[in-house]
């Protein structure tokens, strides 16, 4: 490879994009168009980034297998920074055998770490965990190895794991430093800030206080019985009974769990659940039917009595029970959790992350638009959805073969 190559290389392998467009902006060759895409990618122009490798991978030849499939890891790498999650798996384990098989090991890892970042992001956990384990972090270079350690980071967060999460992160802090990336550094230090950040709101009794995700933890391991407004679980210790699928269940749970130990009026707990001004006689009667099937649901942690007015919750397996809930705004409050990472979103993406419609994201997002909390910008199917700030781009794309001293 030419100078101008390799320097436009190096600037983009230490995250400098402008130094890199200094040295192949007027190229129309493969390798040049390449860089110039991931240089525009890291400068957050995702559009254009896209086009560029897109050009660069159809003009190397035929016969530049490694090279294509660098442009593949590239292409695919740019979704993830834009948060482009639909239109199946992409062919990144095709990619990465090529890239392995021709002795690019780095680049090879790197194709496999953003699988496995796409599976996080969509809530597959059990299959990102299982590839993770496939790969050994201590014989990554240092930009990888803070990547595979963010990763595991990211899903022991997922599965409350706090202690493990905190030594994933330090690890990862650790190579984010000796790789020298700048932006690879904000996003584990924005990472660490989230383990010191609120995760939810406490409701006992009346009394509200917010918890940290350590303290959620250390909550669920006590034996408590939890209304988990979080998640649409109800917990006793290792016993979980999942209402997410049952909205109206859930929502008599968790205002006869706000209530505890009290009682609630039969009126109220229509007026929560049914969205009804007058709790008739028919409210009543469907009423005495989803009291039922919560009861059932519950049956192995908690029962649900009928009192004078109305009905109340007992706990079967603990002296205690309590409400978790979101720790700010609840309405729209999975949405702003996703867009809280910093980086654009497509409304596909966020639906398919959320497991919802895209029309219901949708009008989250144009909920969530007309109250401030949320911009986008583009048009069509060009639209990004994010939250303040800009978003940047915290991982490094290397085309060319690794460098010396790289």
């Amino acid at each position: 490879m030419d100078s101008l190559i390799t320097a436009a290389a190096r600037a983009l392998a230490v995250g400098d994009p402008l130094g890199a467009l200094k040295c192949v902006a007027l190229r129309e060759d493969a390798p040049a168009l390449a860089l110039r895409g991931i240089a525009m990618a890291q400068l957050g122009d995702f559009g254009r980034a896209r086009e560029l490798v897109r050009r660069a991978g159809r003009a190397f030849g035929a016969r530049e297998a490694v090279a294509r499939a660098r442009c593949v890891v590239a292409e695919a790498e740019i979704a993830l920074a834009a948060r482009e999650l639909g239109g199946g798996e992409p062919p990144l384990d095709a990619a990465g055998d090529v890239l392995a098989a021709h002795g690019d090991a780095r680049n090879a890892a790197h194709a496999r770490y953003l699988a496995i970042r796409r599976l996080l992001l969509i809530g597959r956990l059990n299959e990102a965990q299982q590839r993770l384990a496939t790969l050994d972090a201590d014989t990554q270079p240092p930009p990888l190895r803070a990547i595979h350690e963010l990763i595991a980071a990211g899903l022991a967060i997922r599965q409350l794991q706090t202690r493990i999460a905190q030594a994933a992160l330090v690890r990862a802090a650790q190579a984010a430093r000796q790789a020298r990336i700048p932006a690879l550094i904000g996003e584990i230090d924005a990472a660490r800030q989230m383990l010191a950040a609120p995760a939810a709101r406490l409701l006992v009794q009346g009394a509200s206080r917010l918890l940290r995700l350590d303290e959620v933890e250390a909550l669920f391991a006590s034996g408590v019985l939890v209304v988990d407004a979080c998640r649409h679980v109800v917990r006793c210790g290792a016993t979980q009974v999942s209402l997410a699928s049952r909205p109206v269940l859930f929502t008599l749970a968790r205002v006869l769990g706000e209530a505890w130990p009290g009682d609630v009026s039969r009126d109220e707990l229509v007026a929560r659940a049914f969205r009804a001004r007058r709790a008739d006689e028919s409210y009543r009667a469907r009423l005495r039917v989803e009291i039922g099937r919560l009861r059932r649901a519950l049956q192995d942690v908690a029962d649900i009595a009928a009192t004078e007015r109305g009905f109340v919750i007992e706990p079967r397996c603990s002296q205690e029970l309590v409400v978790l809930a979101q720790p700010g705004d609840e309405a729209h409050a999975a949405v702003l959790a996703l867009l809280a990472d910093g980086e654009a979103w497509a409304s596909s993406a966020l639906a398919l992350a959320l497991g919802s419609s895209q029309r219901t994201t949708q009008r989250a997002l144009d909920a969530l638009a007309a109250a401030g909390k949320v911009r986008s910008f583009g048009r069509g199917r060009a639209r990004r959805w994010l939250m303040p700030p800009l978003p940047g781009f915290t991982t490094s794309l290397l085309l060319p073969a690794p460098l010396p001293g790289a």
